[in-house]
């Protein structure tokens, strides 16, 4: 080797020094972007698995989530009886005079009770449930009660109120017997669903206080 390529080979050497060191595979940048895009997508679906707690727990759960649910469509499922029962007595000519003048103000009542301005729906439609199996199948119950009073429910009363100062008018007699096939066939789920929730707690929760109306069009 001769004395001219000593001082590059020498400088190569140092310059090679001088470089910072690889750093290991596990404080990589990619490394470490990765394994903490992996850690939150573990948290996303820990945080979406049934939380399982003991089997006390769940029914007493689930016992105060029918409570609650049932305290608040109360009000709702009095005053789709009461409307229904108004239309059944107009059509039997079953009405007084007092019966007639009051019967609008009564309907009107009724149909505030199956609406979000009522403090009772807005409370049903934010029950929180647990986040077990059963609570499951109740977070779909409350739904279908929250559709059942602010959306069957109410449309049914509109279309009743209707009937009431127009008895002849076709399009809300249509309207409400769409009504009334939707407002069974929610209660119907609800059912379903407490009944899925009874087979996951081993126990039988109350059912949901939804009447079971008579058809307006046999009336």
């Amino acid at each position: 080797m001769t004395d001219g390529q000593r001082p590059l080979d020498e400088a190569e050497t140092l310059a090679e020094a001088a470089k910072p060191p690889t750093p290991a595979w596990y404080r990589r940048r990619a490394v470490l972007v990765s394994l903490g895009a992996l850690v939150v997508l573990a948290i996303t679906v820990i945080s979406d698995l049934p939380v399982h707690g003991s089997a006390a727990a769940n029914i007493s759960a689930g016992r105060s989530v029918m409570t609650e649910i049932n305290t608040d469509i109360a009000p709702c499922a009095y005053a789709v009886k009461e409307s229904f029962e108004i239309h059944s007595e107009q059509i039997a000519n079953a009405l007084t005079t007092s019966d007639i003048h009051q019967a609008p103000s009564m309907m009107s009542q009724d149909l505030a009770a199956c609406s979000f301005t009522d403090d009772s729906i807005f409370e049903l439609s934010n029950i929180e449930v647990p986040g077990s199996a059963a609570g499951k199948r109740l977070g779909d119950l409350v739904t279908r009660a929250t559709e059942w009073t602010t959306s069957d429910a109410l449309g049914a009363i509109t279309d009743l109120e209707t009937l009431f100062s127009r008895p002849d008018d076709q399009s809300a007699r249509r309207d409400l017997a769409n009504r009334e096939r939707v407002l069974s066939s929610d209660r119907a789920s609800a059912l379903g669903d407490v009944k899925a929730a009874d087979q996951i707690l081993g126990t039988r929760l109350q059912e949901p206080d939804m009447p079971a109306l008579p058809s307006a069009q046999a009336l």
